[in-house]
């Protein structure tokens, strides 16, 4: 049997995580979840979630985390390059902005159900 295409990182005290799974079984969507604080996301998926978030680093980031203040890294992000601030996020996925779902055409960060619904087609390929 193979592999669904979509993989969902997420934290399973989180019930922004929990409700994300929930709607994605609801729709019917097949999913693989990983748990994203002992695996975060590689370096080649998080560059293409920043390809698929148009460049935006800072969306990657989990800014309302305690990792994210303690380090204080709103203020140090504008100065990270791009393959710091990715190297960070694939150290620490406390870091990375959850739930955190990749498939072959499309990436979403945090759960918005509206969002979520317009790339179902997306989802379910």
């Amino acid at each position: 049997m193979a592999q669904p295409s979509l993989t969902v990182y997420a934290y399973a005290k989180c019930s922004t995580c929990r409700d994300a799974a929930k709607w994605l079984r609801a729709h019917g969507v097949e999913f693989s979840e990983r748990p994203i604080y002992e695996q975060p996301p590689t370096s080649a998926e998080l560059r293409r979630m920043l390809k698929l978030q148009g460049g935006n680093l800072r969306r990657l980031f989990n800014t309302s985390g305690i990792q994210y203040r303690e380090r204080g890294l709103a203020a140090k992000l504008p100065t990270l390059t791009e393959a710091d601030a990715l190297a960070l996020l694939g150290s620490d996925g406390r870091l990375v902005k959850r739930p955190f779902v990749l498939g072959a055409s499309v990436g979403l960060l945090g759960f918005d159900a509206e969002e979520w619904t317009a790339a179902l087609p997306q989802l379910k390929s």
